[in-house]
């Protein structure tokens, strides 16, 4: 069974093909800049890149782009279309409707449409995606997965937040979570590499990238997690505040005379590491920074770390205690300076680090916790693609 899994963004699109024979991805690419002049598509296959300059100008015209790659005679990985068994799509935002992996239908395409104010950017771009799957190869089996489905089994008290009722009630304001899929398959795949099944486990996985969330995860279950209504809240993250007072917003509004959307636009975009520093939403660039002695950028460093092992310690007191800690994403995986400056904070908690095991596994799979510590930690590189093809796989089969 061949699956082509989606991810649809604002202005991109990213997609594998998954043989599910043996779960190993046959190609994978990213068309990056939807709509503008200098579109661009990366189309990797068998260790070789090749790059595509094609002007496209909405979602539909670039999944033709796609299909082209997919089937090329020279970089193609298939003949037809029709040797693709079935389509697996990540869309961010299912709101309280979905709290699984389900079959598009009309009914599915309607509840995904009524959750857009709540990812206007995320969720119409996944829409897209889906149509322009089922014009372009009609009959094959469409599959939704959820970043906020995980999430639904958190407990209202924490996911209910201290405002007017009437907002949970008239508009569904309430803490969703996301980075649903990659916490879902780094906690099973931690459970395996432990050896015990993930419902006996306590398990913490951090998240941490551009976009960046922490999640508790007891019995296999998402109990707690840092991410809220939107993916702003939470811990700072590259451009993103995370949480703050409220009142800093119309605070700031008031003085600088913002629009809503100029306010909104400065929470995502000017905000988190980069605000902080005012050198880049990359932790690489700041760490650059740091060494030849930016004192903002030590700060921002600081304040980061500080809140990622603030947050930590808060999701072990959602499931009174904790096992094992991951780390996964672009600085979880590959940032070891982090991992080390949060760990460093946790150890009243019992967490020690093997120093040398942490500063030698980047970008890999491994155990980075020294023997005497009391919470194993490990990293765990996600895999969101793989675990939405799992899912599309589990769904169609049914």
């Amino acid at each position: 069974m061949k699956i082509l899994v989606l991810n649809c963004g604002s202005s991109s699109l990213k997609y594998q093909v998954i043989d599910m024979e043996t779960e190993e991805k046959m190609c994978s690419g990213n068309f990056e800049r939807i709509g503008s002049q200098k579109s661009f598509l990366t189309h990797k296959v068998n260790g070789e890149k090749i790059k595509l300059e094609e002007h496209v100008k909405d979602h539909a015209e670039t999944l033709k782009v796609v299909m082209d790659q997919l089937t090329n005679e020279k970089y193609g990985i298939i003949k037809e279309l029709s040797e693709i068994d079935a389509i697996g799509h990540r869309i961010v935002h299912g709101g309280e409707k979905f709290s699984h992996s389900v079959l598009v239908n009309d009914e599915v395409i309607k509840e995904i449409e009524e959750c857009t104010a709540l990812a206007p950017l995320h969720n119409p771009a996944g829409l897209l995606g889906i149509k322009a799957c089922m014009e372009d190869m009609p009959g094959k089996p469409n599959v939704v997965v959820f970043d906020t489905a995980f999430h639904q089994t958190i407990e209202e008290k924490r996911y209910i937040y201290p405002i007017p009722f009437e907002y949970y009630e008239k508009y569904g304001i309430r803490k969703y979570g996301f980075h649903g899929t990659s916490h879902m398959f780094v906690s099973r795949r931690v459970a395996e590499l432990v050896g015990k099944p993930v419902e006996d486990l306590k398990i913490i996985n951090c998240h941490i990238g551009q976009g960046a969330s922490i999640c508790a995860i007891q019995n296999g279950k998402s109990v707690e997690t840092s991410m809220g209504l939107t993916p702003v809240a939470g811990i700072p993250m590259g451009s993103r505040t995370g949480d703050l007072d409220p009142s800093v917003v119309t605070y700031i509004m008031k003085k600088e005379n913002m629009t809503p959307d100029e306010a909104e636009n400065m929470l995502n975009k000017k905000s988190g590491l980069l605000g902080i520093s005012g050198i880049s939403a990359d932790n690489r660039d700041i760490e650059t920074a740091l060494a030849e002695g930016n004192q903002r950028a030590k700060l921002a460093l600081d304040h980061y770390h500080y809140a990622i092992a603030c947050y930590i310690a808060k999701c072990a007191v959602a499931m009174n205690g904790v096992d094992v800690i991951t780390f996964t994403a672009g600085v979880g995986e590959r940032g070891p300076e982090s991992r080390e400056e949060i760990c460093k904070q946790l150890e009243f908690m019992g967490v020690k680090l093997d120093l040398k095991a942490n500063k030698d596994t980047w970008a890999i799979e491994g155990k980075i916790s020294a023997p005497d510590s009391k919470v194993e930690v490990y990293v765990v590189p996600t895999n969101e693609e793989l675990m939405i093809a799992r899912d599309t796989k589990a769904i169609i089969e049914k």
